[in-house]
């Protein structure tokens, strides 16, 4: 039987108190202390308060449009059911949103680092990202992690001005690394945000120590493995690449649930009903033990898939692998014809020519070529190596719609 967690009744007493005594919680970030790169624009007024700018900036830029055809887990799928990125960042931002609300924490905070946090992620989710990763440091020494790249989108290649605390949200987002209690590490000027980036491109495993500043960030950041610990299984479930055992079904009992509703619901009550009127995030040590393991249970049931992981490697890494030295090719030799130039700086140039003091065209040619990547849907990237390399002998075959069997599940 499905099993939801209520808040205690002392609990929803207190809330409902100090509602009704107008009381403010003193941890939740204010918006009058927002720091900008430059303070003398994006002035908050009564219709767009300082963190609304963010989100609605966020929005704007194009870079948001393509969420909708990144993957989230399941790349290799035609099915209008299972999750794009854009889904996990909107149910990331609403079960934030929740947390937070109930918190007496800055909503608007919450919700803008949400909206942005995966805005670097590349084609083809993790995979992806590590195939890129790869490629980027055998020709740089340097690291790419999504949620420092997602910084570099809304901060560099899109001079957005957004306020550093959505900025340092973002980049400490890290949806991979569960703890049992979320403290934020606070610092107060942008030379610190800018020696957090650096680190993470120079020093393996900089980006795993990160912590957010601020306590929206740290609701943020346990909220993206909320988001997607259920779905994902939920996911897996619908393309038979995952089956409910009495092993997995533990989890219900420790409380936090099996299915994505009740690891919604449950967490956020755990969560809320250990950390309401703290200047941290807690759960209980069961919930954390049972969080963890049903993180761990997907990592091995779900992610290392070998039928998907087979694919990755021997169809898209090697995909990959030619567009990144092709791209990187014709940026050494400004060959102002290439897509890197026509698809990409031009457009770059274009949309920030307003507003932009970056040269970007003399940016390191390495970090175009993963610029241009990053941003590219799963699509775009399929049309794209076929454009190039026509001939090319790679090719992703996706499992379309008809290519199941009755009850759904793909036909071995």
């Amino acid at each position: 039987m499905p099993r939801y967690d209520n808040l205690s009744e002392e609990l929803q007493e207190r809330i409902r108190r100090d509602r009704k005594n107008h009381l403010e919680n003193p941890f939740a970030f204010r918006d009058e202390n927002v720091l900008r790169r430059r303070m003398d624009h994006d002035r908050a007024n009564l219709w767009r308060p300082a963190f609304v700018r963010d989100s609605e900036k966020i929005m704007h830029i194009p870079y948001y449009n393509r969420y909708a055809d990144k993957t989230q887990v399941f790349s290799l799928y035609r099915n209008d059911d299972i999750s794009r990125r854009s889904q996990h960042v909107q149910l990331v931002a609403r079960i934030a949103r929740n947390i937070g609300s109930v918190l007496g924490l800055n909503t608007d905070l919450i919700e803008a680092i949400a909206l942005g946090h995966d805005i670097g992620h590349t084609p083809f989710g993790h995979p992806g990202e590590r195939m890129l990763g790869e490629l980027y440091f055998e020709s740089t020494g340097r690291y790419f992690n999504h949620n420092i790249h997602s910084a570099r989108v809304l901060d560099t290649i899109f001079p957005l001005n957004l306020s550093m605390q959505t900025l340092d949200g973002i980049i400490c987002h890290n949806g991979e690394l569960e703890l049992a209690e979320y403290r934020p590490g606070r610092y107060g000027d942008f030379a610190g945000f800018d020696r957090k980036m650096e680190n993470c491109y120079i020093r393996k495993g900089a980006v795993k120590e990160l912590v957010p500043a601020t306590l929206e960030g740290c609701v943020v950041r346990v909220s993206d493995i909320i988001a997607y610990l259920g779905k994902d299984r939920q996911d897996a479930l619908k393309l038979g690449l995952y089956e409910e055992t009495s092993e997995n079904s533990g989890n219900a009992k420790r409380g936090i649930g099996t299915t994505n509703a009740e690891i919604i619901n449950n967490m956020t009550v755990n969560l809320i009903e250990n950390s309401y009127g703290k200047d941290y995030l807690k759960m209980d040590p069961d919930y954390f033990e049972a969080f963890k393991s049903s993180k761990k249970e997907n990592y091995e049931r779900i992610y290392g898939n070998s039928k998907l992981e087979r694919v990755y490697n021997e169809q898209i890494h090697p995909m990959f692998e030619e567009v990144y030295r092709k791209l990187l090719r014709d940026m050494r030799r400004h060959e102002k014809s290439s897509v890197i130039y026509t698809h990409h700086i031009n457009y770059i140039r274009g949309l920030t020519r307003y507003y932009s003091d970056l040269a970007y065209e003399e940016c390191r040619a390495e970090d175009i070529v993963v610029d241009y990547m990053a941003s590219m849907t799963d699509d775009y990237f399929v049309d794209l190596y076929h454009y190039l390399f026509p001939r090319g002998k790679y090719r992703v075959d996706y499992i379309g719609y008809f290519d199941r069997a009755e009850d759904g599940r793909p036909k071995e």
